[in-house]
């Protein structure tokens, strides 16, 4: 698998092409339905060689999760927890995050989440997962959740790092393996030291070698569109 990184260095763009070798790059397979917050034994490969999964789907009053603002936090209910225990994000006219209290370390961010129909003209299908991320708002590593005629699109991964002004951009040079519309995708982000890597749907997409934060906060971004969650899982390295 190969990645495109840009990077804004000196006075001007430079971008790489890097090869990431893996023997556990598998095309995603078809699945029985499950129930909405069923647990799963092992989402990734390499989760097995961590500890146990801690489970970080928010209850109904979000205890242990902070709202933070991209724009001015919207004036209703963005994060909904349903009885069923899935997370309804009613991202339409919002662009916020909603990240853990606690900060993580190295580890499996295990994140199934799908796009809901868009009501809007043209449809807006767009939103993030956040890994490594403060709560300042300025520094981030976003997996991006997003269908789109460019990047970044699902699978593709961007960040905004201390002293660097410019956006960090490690995109797919194949086609996105991202569900269509109304279906679940599943994300395992794997961070360990600088190293974060992104599989969607069983196929890694994404791997960028030098996140200067050593730690952060785990979560995901209301931006434009409604999306659904069912597992919010984190699982240490």
């Amino acid at each position: 698998m190969r990645f495109l990184v840009l990077m804004f260095v000196g006075s001007g763009w430079a971008a790489g092409v890097f090869a990431c070798k893996s023997t556990a790059d598998v095309e995603a397979k078809a699945e029985p339905a499950k129930p909405a917050h069923q647990a799963l034994e092992s989402p990734s490969p390499a989760a097995a060689l961590g500890g146990a999964w801690e489970d970080l789907m928010p209850k109904a009053d979000l205890a242990g999760y902070r709202r933070l603002p991209l724009d001015p936090l919207a004036d209703k209910a963005v994060w909904q927890v349903r009885a069923d225990g899935t997370l309804f994000i009613d991202g339409v006219g919002a662009k916020e995050m909603l990240l853990t209290e606690r900060e993580y370390t190295d580890g499996v961010f295990h994140v199934e989440w799908r796009f809901l129909p868009s009501q809007a003209t043209p449809p807006v299908y767009n939103g993030g997962v956040y890994v490594r991320t403060p709560f300042d708002g300025k520094t981030w590593v976003q997996l991006q959740v997003a269908h789109a005629d460019k990047p970044p699109v699902v699978g593709d991964l961007i960040a905004q790092v201390p002293g660097n002004t410019e956006r960090i951009n490690v995109f797919q040079l194949e086609p996105s393996p991202a569900a269509a519309i109304g279906e679940w995708n599943t994300y395992d982000v794997s961070a360990r030291g600088k190293a974060i890597e992104l599989s969607v749907n069983g196929k890694r997409t994404a791997a960028w070698a030098d996140c200067p934060m050593p730690s952060g906060h785990l979560g995901l971004q209301a931006e434009g569109s409604p999306i659904e969650v069912r597992a919010l899982r984190f699982r240490p390295l």
